[in-house]
């Protein structure tokens, strides 16, 4: 990424008039393969129209004159125009899925097909945001560029535990709002690269804030719920872990656990554990939504090369566990491309598993076997 090193405002503005609409066509060559009927809903035809619009704009600038300075300006207003038009596209896109689910029947096939495809489409929207951002802030005079130490978005040492911390106590106040009551924060860290200093690293904050933010909303939820009855809550215990190549935080509840059949489907955007919020209800964020926070916190943590994961034991509690990269020269963007592979995973077909499916027993039947 362009940072103030090696800032050169002609040499992004080169940069990313070639690349911002390379990845807005390829997304948009993505969701004309979705399913007529998630095509055709409002909201989706919306988004796509935000897109064509966006596209349009940015492909205005492929013949201009990088010397210009008033051409670098008006690429910097267009950004901006660009960024706050996709301000609710992860809502609006969510809320299609929404009106897809009430009006079709959706088989497992299909199922899939949607979350690959938003997966891929939501990690598009964070490198498009990603890369706005970087030019804005490094570039546009009437945006506040934040904390005098970063480089855009990039924070070269940032404090992990503080924003948890922030992230934590954000939460708190939410659970708060809504239970009248949340658990305290636990928290250990341990600097195995240089033991007793704290853990700094080269990483974007806003960006580890949404995915603490998110886990601790559904940790205390969890927490708060599965103990109502207790006289006192159960902390959540955060452990820190700095080792040579990655950067792990552990949030440990004791939130009663999530079935095993159910952990693969907290990361589907076609599942939710909460009432659906209503669309124009803008004033309090709810605790929890639509069911696209955690994939897409794990989203967030795979840009970089990172991940998330959940671990629960079911009765007792969860562990959530971020993974990232300790070395600033291995987070590189992770990033979808569209080409025949991706092609062919829309065309897929339903094959008959090659794997048995348990059925439930008939127990006016003897079982043949035994475990």
């Amino acid at each position: 990424f362009i940072g103030s090193s090696n800032g050169c405002e002609r040499t992004s503005f080169a940069f990313l008039r070639q690349e911002l609409p390379v990845r807005l066509a390829n997304i948009l060559r993505e969701i004309d393969l979705l399913p007529k009927q998630l095509l055709s809903t409002p909201s989706v035809q919306l988004v796509k129209k935000w897109y064509i619009q966006s596209l349009m704009d940015l492909v205005d600038f492929l013949q201009k004159n990088s010397e210009d300075h008033r051409v670098l300006s008006d690429f910097i207003d267009t950004l901006v125009t660009v960024r706050n038009r996709h301000h609710d596209v992860v809502p609006t896109m969510a809320q299609g899925v929404i009106e897809y689910q009430d009006s079709s029947s959706v088989d497992p096939v299909t199922n899939q097909n949607i979350q690959y495809f938003l997966d891929r489409f939501y990690m598009n929207r964070i490198s498009i945001r990603m890369l706005i951002n970087q030019h804005t802030l490094l570039f546009d005079d009437n945006t506040n560029s934040g904390h005098p130490r970063h480089i855009g978005s990039i924070d070269p040492c940032c404090d992990v535990v503080g924003v948890v911390n922030d992230a934590f106590e954000s939460s708190r106040r939410l659970c708060d709002q809504y239970y009248l009551d949340s658990p305290e924060l636990r928290l250990i860290q341990v600097n195995g690269k240089m033991p007793g200093l704290p853990i700094h690293i080269v990483y974007v904050p806003s960006h580890l804030f949404h995915m603490l933010f998110e886990l601790f909303k559904n940790a205390m939820r969890a927490t708060v719920e599965h103990q109502e009855n207790s006289s006192s809550l159960s902390p959540v215990k955060v452990t820190v872990v700095l080792g040579s190549e990655d950067l792990t935080i552990k949030i440990s509840d004791r939130g009663g656990g999530v079935p095993l059949r159910k952990i693969n489907l907290l990361f589907s955007y076609m599942y939710s554990t909460a009432p659906r919020p209503a669309l124009d209800d803008t004033r309090n964020a709810p605790l929890a939504g639509f069911g696209y926070g955690l994939p897409i916190s794990r989203l967030y943590a795979k840009y970089f090369q990172g991940d998330l994961n959940l671990y629960s034991v079911p009765g007792y509690g969860t562990d959530a566990i971020i993974y990232l990269k300790a070395l600033s020269t291995e987070s590189i963007e992770k990033l979808p491309v569209f080409n025949k592979s991706a092609f062919k995973r829309y065309q897929t077909a339903t094959e008959a598993d090659d794997w048995c499916i348990p059925s439930k027993p008939n127990h006016s039947v003897r079982q043949s076997a035994t475990v």
